[in-house]
């Protein structure tokens, strides 16, 4: 009975281990791809091999005598690790609340597997030295299955802390050079993937920034020292901004397009951008320039044509989103605001975005093109992404801007270049029919696109760090052996 309710514990231990790394340390918290968790990924690599013998000696034999002392101290050594690892999560990371629960639960059943254990363990050491060969019928299956899985994620998580240091961005003053100097700049939206980088350049260059979030605690992980506001009406009347920065909006892809998701991406960008001109409007000194998000879903679904900023769209979801966003921005210009309307791509970034939700399957291999894989993909830096709202900040520029890289590529391109910056096959194909079950987001996100130029930037003389798909993939990754920072400064110097 009491090896029965062992094997139950254990496949509890495992079931909550599992859900532990998948959803948190892979979903939420994407360690491997965070250069701040070097060591705590190191921890994880470890902790995981010795998982692995641990199930595979369990799951077929009985060490006897001196052997097993050896799996008690692989199992001590485990606790000890298991402890440093705690103690480095939270010197480095604000932990999930899910997942210190989840902590906690593991915590109090590995005591209840180790309390069960240790009389068999006992009566083990008494014997003579030796292995015995044994099976315990299914729960040997699924040990051994709970072996090879933290198997592949132990050595994963160590190549992962190897390749840490080349994940490093540049300094983030770089992404501000060339603006004057002392700016105040309001930026909603600034908790997010472009705009916590933004807020990042702007306070490193020294400039005066207010964040508009929703609740603060988000902004606890931007750079400082900053201004946090959840309300446009806690700014006064007589307070001064040089530019205001809109990025803010309900993400479009993140769920089915129901009606109520239509409304929400509508109505939080139409909402937001109608309360910062009404913000303009009772301030008495003017900014002079809004940057307002936009996206190149502006052109609509548009095939193999070349699109610039002066080109006409099709209709569809993604542009009546754009078009009623851009739309809420002509009475800033009435007020005297120079207002730029930054239709932006795929921006690409192991921080966040689309990038982030590829690389764990492609990662593990099973990363591969959507449907026919003809359709454009028009992508961008992310640092190139921020250099060019501050370029368009402080240029002469009005109106649409596409902010995309100079070169798209299909969705097979892509994924090539992709498994390739991994080092990883990507062999499959995901069936047109399949993404159709997901409606006009599946239509409309993933079997088609547009093919992008960026002409107004080229022509205004804007300079590109990242223009071929290969490289800015492989710099991302760390597929190079140089980090970004050195990639850019040999960019510079040539």
């Amino acid at each position: 009975m009491d090896s029965q309710i062992l094997w139950i514990l254990i496949a509890i231990q495992v079931a909550m281990g599992a859900f532990d790394t998948l959803v948190h340390h892979e979903g939420t918290e994407r360690l491997a791809w965070r250069p701040s968790q070097k060591t705590e990924l190191r921890l994880h690599g470890v902790r995981n091999f010795f998982y692995m013998v641990i199930f595979l000696c369990f799951a077929w034999v009985e060490p006897h005598g001196v052997y097993t002392m050896v799996l008690a101290a692989i199992l001590m050594v485990e606790v000890l690790i298991t402890l440093w690892d705690f103690v480095e999560e939270d010197m480095t990371r604000k932990l999930p609340g899910t997942e210190r629960i989840n902590h906690t639960l593991l915590a109090l059943n590995y005591g209840a597997i180790l309390a069960l254990a240790t009389p068999i363990l006992w009566d083990w050491a008494q014997q003579p030295s030796d292995v015995v060969l044994t099976s315990y019928g299914w729960w040997s299956v699924m040990a051994t299955v709970s072996a090879l899985g933290v198997g592949v994620f132990s050595a994963r998580d160590l190549m992962a802390a190897r390749r840490s240091e080349r994940l490093a961005r540049p300094d983030p003053i770089k992404l501000v050079a060339g603006l004057p100097a002392q700016q105040r700049v309001l930026v909603t939206g600034g908790t997010g993937f472009i705009g916590t980088r933004l807020v990042a350049g702007l306070v490193a260059g020294g400039h005066r920034v207010t964040v508009l979030t929703r609740r603060k605690a988000n902004a606890d992980e931007l750079a400082h020292p900053i201004r946090v506001i959840t309300d446009l009406g806690q700014v006064p009347d007589d307070a001064r901004f040089d530019a205001i920065i809109n990025l803010a909006g309900d993400p479009v892809a993140s769920a089915p397009w129901t009606a109520a998701k239509r409304a929400r991406v509508i109505n939080s960008r139409v909402a937001m951008t109608r309360d910062l001109v009404a913000l303009i409007d009772r301030l008495y000194a003017k900014p002079k320039v809004l940057v307002n998000g936009s996206a190149i879903g502006w052109y609509g679904m548009r095939d193999d044509e070349k699109l610039t900023e002066d080109s006409s769209p099709a209709d569809c979801f993604t542009h009546q989103v754009c078009a009623e966003w851009e739309a809420q921005t002509a009475a800033a210009r009435t007020r005297g605001v120079r207002v730029i309307c930054l239709r932006i791509g795929l921006v690409l970034g192991v921080e966040g975005g689309l990038l982030a939700k590829l690389l764990t399957p492609f990662e593990f291999g099973l990363g591969g093109v959507m449907g026919h894989g003809d359709q454009w993909m028009s992508w961008i830096d992310l640092d190139d992404v921020v250099r060019m709202i501050v370029f368009a900040m402080s240029e002469d520029i009005a109106g649409p801007f596409n902010a995309t890289a100079p070169h798209p590529v299909t969705n097979a391109d892509f994924t090539r270049a992709l498994a390739r910056a991994l080092n990883r096959p990507a062999i499959l194909r995901f069936p047109v029919k399949a993404l159709m079950l997901l409606g006009d987001l599946g239509k409309e996100t993933m079997l088609s696109g547009q093919r992008v130029i960026p002409a107004k930037a080229q022509a205004a003389g804007f300079a590109f760090w990242h223009t071929d798909v290969d490289d800015a993939l492989r710099v991302m990754t760390g597929g190079c052996h140089t980090t970004a920072k050195d990639q850019v400064q040999t960019a510079n110097a040539t």
